[in-house]
């Protein structure tokens, strides 16, 4: 089966605003199947889990479809699939598991790169442990990761690594697996940010060399929630805070309160829509989401390229700042002389949404340095279209000129 996007935005309801999407890094837009499943778990029957009534049936039956989908999206274990509200709310979550054991002379390492839910918790985690945290830091001029940083970074004394495996304010894909073995060889363990990198690639957390995983289904066709996935016997090997009386099995003890039935089955939706894309010849779905996935990076690739083709025509207009040479189809933006938040706004009134912000990568763009107060992030989606990127480019191009003429602001 090929890739067919026209048949693909056909399930997306939100699509015939007549809104050219641009923003999939802050969240996709939601196909049908998934708020249908939403609504079917909501409206019941629907008990707190068990196995005796049909309400309650229905309920366990969600939690154990949601941990077997994730669990063949990331490549890991059902019992090793932890549900959380948000990648931040995960992340805060387990540098506090991980903390319990930090003490005065430990070290923990995060990255300029990263959103900054992958990046506070760390620090504030490590001050009130009093460990010391070190930076791995890259290269504004090219976007990539400076891998001498690495080295002086980790050491022996280094607990933790927090990095992501793709930044999503430049869409640099770090060496991950390089990094991972340099952290395991001091006896750290690897904590990867994956919301932006899942949203675009397939993922194998064992090949990433990743200890934990976490991502978030809203940013690739699915509900606002999260996932955190690692060994079971990772996690049981951690006591986390928790009520006496509920479980202390895994995953379970890790998820506090009681689940929303409903979310985690859109989630599973999300994950069936992306193993129906582009299947080929597979029958199990760990390997349909190979296909469907691969299949999903050649598109937004080949679009990629004509967006940077287009914007290179703009000649000294318009600057890119994505450009490591392994990056998701995301693209950093800014107008010498103009403000980004100008050409936000003027794409807005053609019905082309680029947002432009610094999208809470806030060591990145401390590190960027740039004059403009904000950077326009293009960003495609399994669901952009040729004409969408058209569109986007029409308008870029028509706010040059625009503004060459007189009709913007200049940069402040």
């Amino acid at each position: 089966m090929s890739y067919d996007v026209e048949a693909l935005r056909a399930h997306f309801p939100s699509l015939q605003s007549g809104l050219a999407h641009f923003d999939g890094p802050g969240g996709t837009q939601t196909p049908r199947e998934v708020g249908e499943a939403i609504a079917r778990v909501l409206t019941g029957p629907l008990s707190n889990r068990g196995r005796v009534g049909v309400s309650e049936v229905n309920a366990d039956d969600a939690v154990t479809a949601f941990r077997a989908a994730y669990a063949d999206f990331l490549g890991a274990s059902p019992r090793g699939v932890v549900y959380g509200r948000s990648a931040t709310q995960l992340t805060y979550d387990f540098s506090r598991h991980l903390a319990k054991g930090w003490g005065g002379g430990d070290e923990v390492v995060v990255s300029r790169l990263d959103h900054d839910a992958n990046v506070s918790p760390w620090v504030q985690a490590a001050a009130a442990a009093g460990a010391r945290v070190r930076w791995i830091d890259f290269d504004p001029q090219t976007a990539e990761v400076d891998l001498g940083s690495v080295t002086e970074a980790i050491t022996d004394r280094t607990r933790v690594v927090a990095l992501t495996a793709a930044s999503n304010l430049l869409g640099t894909k770090p060496p991950v697996r390089r990094i991972a073995d340099a952290a395991h060889a001091a006896g750290a363990l690897v904590y990867v940010d994956g919301v932006h990198y899942s949203a675009h690639q397939f993922v194998d957390v064992a090949e990433l060399g990743a200890d934990f995983f976490v991502c978030s289904p809203y940013k690739f066709l699915g509900p606002h929630c999260a996932v955190l996935a690692a060994a079971p016997e990772l996690l049981e090997s951690l006591t986390p805070d928790k009520l006496e009386p509920s479980t202390n099995e895994v995953p379970e003890r890790f998820e506090f309160g009681t689940l929303p039935y409903e979310i985690m089955a859109g989630a599973t939706a999300a994950v069936e829509v992306l193993a129906a894309l582009a299947p080929g010849d597979a029958t199990e779905r760990r390997e349909q989401l190979r296909s469907s996935l691969h299949a999903v990076d050649r598109h937004e690739l080949r679009l990629r390229q004509v967006v940077e083709a287009g914007l290179c025509d703009l000649g000294g207009e318009a600057v890119l700042h994505s450009r490591a040479a392994d990056r998701t189809p995301t693209l950093l933006v800014t107008f010498p002389g103009r403000r980004s938040l100008d050409a936000y706004h003027f794409l807005a009134e053609r019905k082309v949404l680029a947002p432009a912000d610094w999208f809470y990568a806030h060591q990145a763009s401390l590190r960027l340095a740039l004059d403009d107060s904000h950077a326009l992030r293009i960003g495609l989606a399994p669901y952009t279209s040729d004409e969408d990127v058209a569109r986007l480019l029409e308008g870029l191009a028509d706010f040059v000129a625009h503004s060459a003429s007189g009709g913007g602001r200049a940069a402040r």
